[in-house]
């Protein structure tokens, strides 16, 4: 086994609403579990500081960045949201921002690292939405590229919602390709398009599944030619998932992420693993199947 190193840190989670149904906790819980199984070690956890303003603003509206740092969502933007604004929250989005930025620099090291959340590709250039405030995939595609690491990027979206706002945040980046296979009829109603989408029927199983992909990602990357990957996990599309509506078992899920991972590594593209989403009976057991992907990454390279 071959740690990965990943960043986290405490204020990934932040307080919500008794019964609110984002899985907060299972942030402190993935680590939990990859610190237990060896997958990463302590001294391989690297805490983020919250992101600088000014590498959201290639990203993000002023206005809505400014909602945003003042409080001043209104009740409309923050029923869109799905999330009660706080201090903590607009916080919370920076760090993760910054993770996910931090672990893309790790990852053109390594060949593959991590950030114990992000993958929030709901959040549009001009507001957030499904639990996503900010884009941390988009941003950091310019934070990498303008530091000169990078030039070109993939983004494999395998959670079960259409990644809109990363498709709506890159649209005009022909450097940045976006490849999101999901619940054809889920969340978002409106879907942005993304340079290649493969739109699922509800509860598609296992071997479905796994022909869509593995007939698409390989034209994705030959579409792309990428210097580095973003690899959205989410979890969501396991059956009996709250919001999924897809019908993976876990071994499918372990041979998603198998499939990703060393279809990435077989041609030498350095990846960034991130989670997206994941809404199990528990946050314990959404961590666990977070863990799922790390426990594939983790083996010989």
């Amino acid at each position: 086994m071959i740690p990965v190193r990943a960043f986290f840190h405490p204020g990934y989670e932040t307080p919500l609403p008794e019964g609110h149904p984002f899985p907060m906790a299972k942030f402190s819980h993935l680590r939990r579990i990859l610190l237990g199984e060896g997958i990463c070690r302590e001294e391989g956890i690297v805490a983020p500081e919250e992101v600088d303003l000014a590498l959201l603003r290639p990203v993000h509206t002023t206005r809505y960045l400014d909602r945003l740092a003042t409080g001043t969502l209104d009740r409309a933007e923050e029923r869109r949201l799905g999330l009660p604004w706080s201090p903590a929250l607009w916080r919370r989005s920076r760090l993760a921002v910054s993770g996910t930025i931090g672990a893309a620099e790790l990852a053109l090291e390594d060949g593959l690292a991590a950030n114990l959340a992000g993958g929030t590709h709901h959040a549009l250039p001009d507001a957030g939405e499904g639990f996503c405030v900010l884009n941390d995939v988009a941003a950091a595609v310019h934070r990498v590229r303008d530091r000169g690491r990078a030039d070109r990027f993939l983004v494999v979206d395998l959670d079960v919602h259409q990644g809109n706002g990363t498709a709506a945040c890159l649209h005009e980046d022909d450097r940045a390709f976006t490849f999101s296979m999901h619940g054809e009829k889920n969340f978002p109603l409106r879907k942005v398009p993304s340079d290649l989408d493969v739109g699922l029927p509800d509860h598609t199983g296992d071997l479905a599944y796994l022909d869509a992909l593995r007939r698409h990602l390989p034209a994705a990357i030959e579409r792309s030619r990428p210097d580095l990957a973003f690899y959205l996990a989410g979890v969501d599309v396991v059956v009996g998932d709250r919001y999924g509506r897809l019908a993976l078992t876990r071994d499918g899920l372990r041979e998603r992420d198998r499939f990703v991972v060393e279809t990435l590594r077989e041609r030498g593209i350095p990846t960034t693993l991130l989670l997206s989403g994941g809404y199990a009976r528990t946050p314990e057991l959404t961590a666990d199947l977070h863990a799922t992907v790390h426990r594939v990454a983790s083996g010989p390279r």
